[in-house]
């Protein structure tokens, strides 16, 4: 089963908000109560986009298996060189590789558009399958946050992860 990495558009809007709503309503991961439409999926990646940020899809078989995007980290002008990662993927493809294809074509982006840091802000501690992926492209944990979030009527607490981009903070950024 191959998976094709692309950039992601209008078009796979449907796929990607469907598979969002899971997250929504099953985990708590994404820390959105009610799911967004279709138009403020497709707003959220527009803006993304027009801002100069990746944002992938996995396709395998013609189907949307997953995607990933970054965006910005903080918007204070010290945070530029530093992104946050997302990562989604279908329920009916985990297991298969498409988060490992999503992240790592996320991180070859980004360090192409001259980004020095990537975080990795993780639902909880017990969403080990996202930890596990990170982990195997040298993010590290910086921190767990406790009691950050609540839903589905329990506290949670938010792992903190991340990882250099190139350089890192070992040279100063062309564009300084």
């Amino acid at each position: 089963m191959a998976v094709l990495i692309r950039d992601a558009g209008p078009a796979d809007i449907a796929a990607i908000t469907a598979i969002y709503a899971v997250e929504v309503t099953d985990f708590v991961n994404t820390y959105e109560y009610d799911i967004p439409d279709q138009d403020e999926m497709l707003r959220r990646m527009r803006d993304i986009i027009d801002r100069g940020f990746p944002y992938l899809v996995a396709e395998i078989d013609g189907q949307v298996a997953g995607y990933a995007y970054a965006n910005t980290y903080r918007t204070r002008v010290a945070y530029q060189w530093t992104v946050e990662n997302s990562v989604y993927v279908d329920a009916a493809y985990q297991g298969k590789g498409v988060g490992t294809g999503l992240l790592q074509a996320l991180i070859d982006a980004c360090m192409a558009r001259g980004y020095r840091q990537m975080v990795a802000v993780i639902g909880e501690p017990t969403n080990t399958a996202s930890i596990k992926l990170h982990e195997r492209f040298g993010f590290h944990l910086v921190g767990v946050f406790k009691g950050l979030g609540r839903k589905h009527g329990r506290w949670l607490d938010t792992v903190q992860m991340q990882r250099a981009l190139g350089d890192g903070a070992g040279t100063a950024p062309s564009n300084e």
